[in-house]
């Protein structure tokens, strides 16, 4: 199943304390829950001002029903075609 990365934009994402990440947490795994197995989400990378979601799902369009449920932004989302890592150079 192909895997996607998700843009956020979130000012002040960085400053997040923890208990707002995890209502924001579980809210998406609230949603996920509702919308069955065919999505999943793998982690989750926050930076100053933007969130950026590692998901696998069948297409854009699934990533995009789980932003919209959950009024998360999705900026941007790009389907990842391959990975690469120091492991990689061997």
């Amino acid at each position: 199943m192909p895997k996607y990365i998700i843009e956020r934009e979130i000012p002040g994402a960085g400053a997040l304390a923890y208990r707002e990440l995890q209502d924001i947490s579980q809210k998406s795994c609230s949603i996920l829950c509702e919308m069955g197995p065919k999505i999943q989400w793998v982690e989750s990378y926050v930076t100053d001002d933007k969130v950026y979601c590692v998901y696998i799902a069948p297409d854009e369009a699934t990533v995009r029903e789980h932003a919209e449920k959950g009024g998360f932004p999705a900026n941007r989302i790009s389907q990842i075609r391959s990975m690469i890592d120091p492991t990689t150079a061997e």
